[in-house]
């Protein structure tokens, strides 16, 4: 688990993973470049393994999937197509204000507020 950002950020994108996963592991270098691209954004890369407890009932069934919150508040829980463009234009629009939410549940919401505080707490 790695976070990568200013830790008063209210914009959090959080990639769930597993270390066995090839795609997750070419994904990584796309992932790292767009965190070093917005620097005002936490990024995070958590082992779906390493956390399970963190996962709740949240099943993580398609890598990479991703949990986007903007202004402290869950906006996008899916996967994504490991693509550097795809996903720039994935945070653009989930983090533009008055951006629908897309996929978050109550469960999803409450994986946000228990990655968080593992988070903050490594």
């Amino acid at each position: 688990m790695e976070v990568n950002a200013d830790p008063a950020s209210g914009h959090w994108v959080i990639c769930l993973c597993a270390e066995w996963c090839g795609v997750c592991r070419e994904w990584r270098a796309v992932f790292d470049r767009a965190a070093s691209e917005h620097p005002q954004a936490r990024f995070a890369w958590i082992d779906v393994e390493d956390e399970a407890a963190a996962m709740g009932d949240v099943d993580v069934e398609t890598f990479p999937t991703v949990l986007v919150a903007a202004a402290g508040r869950p906006a996008f829980f899916g996967p994504v197509l490991p693509s550097a463009a795809g996903f720039q234009r994935l945070l653009a629009s989930v983090t533009a204000p008055g951006a629908a939410s897309t996929g978050i549940t109550p469960e999803v919401a409450g994986l946000f507020q228990r990655l968080v505080t593992v988070l903050r707490n490594s």
